[in-house]
């Protein structure tokens, strides 16, 4: 296992990730269990955020109490098939900031084209998630980052549902910096640049347009 990655071995999100490889599994309820999946893999990826305290006073006695230091959280979903995380992570982290990144795959030489960049400021002292499902051959994720270390991020973090060796391998060369959280490591790409055995089109599952 590579260094940079982490697979969410929890019985919940592998069980719930089963029900969204069957192809019989209706658009709703892919929808929902993706919405479910992402707060799962977030308490994963936010493990490592800063912490500060402040003064409380419970009904006993005052404190010291635990709570997120700096700047709010940026979540950055790489479109369209990123936005299926959102809604889950933000009722967990309500207070973050939301970004987007329209890249579009070429589907001769599955090169990313870029088409929309909108993200939160102070990305540099922010902690930076990078929600895309699906981790294929890794040129849209290594594509965003890029554009969001050009902004200034510098702590930065991808959470997938499903990857592929090959988008490991690539993300791990491009930004060795930046640490993956996944549901599972699949075994391979096809010649279509799918992941096998993988879900499908995240987005097209997601969205019921295929």
């Amino acid at each position: 296992m590579p260094d940079h990655l982490t697979v969410v071995d929890h019985p919940l999100v592998q069980h719930k990730l089963s029900i969204m490889r069957e192809v019989a599994t209706p658009t709703a309820t892919f929808r929902q269990l993706l919405r479910e999946i992402s707060q799962l893999l977030t308490f994963e990826v936010t493990r490592d955020l800063a912490l500060t305290t402040r003064d409380i006073e419970t009904p006993l006695c005052q404190m010291q109490a635990p709570t997120l230091a700096g700047r709010d959280p940026a979540l950055i979903s790489i479109l369209r098939a990123g936005n299926g995380f959102l809604d889950g992570m933000l009722e967990l982290i309500p207070s973050a900031r939301v970004g987007f990144v329209g890249l579009q795959r070429d589907e001769e030489t599955l090169q990313p084209m870029q088409y929309y960049f909108k993200v939160p400021e102070h990305l540099d002292e922010r902690a930076v998630i990078v929600v895309d499902p699906m981790l294929a051959t890794g040129n849209s994720s290594a594509a965003a980052i890029d554009l969001l270390k050009q902004k200034g991020a510098r702590n930065i973090r991808l959470m997938c549902l499903v990857a592929a060796p090959e988008g490991v391998a690539h993300l791990g060369q491009k930004h060795p910096d930046v640490p993956i959280t996944t549901a599972a490591l699949d075994d391979r790409l096809n010649d279509q640049g799918y992941i096998v055995p993988g879900l499908g089109d995240a987005g097209d599952r997601m969205f019921g347009t295929k």
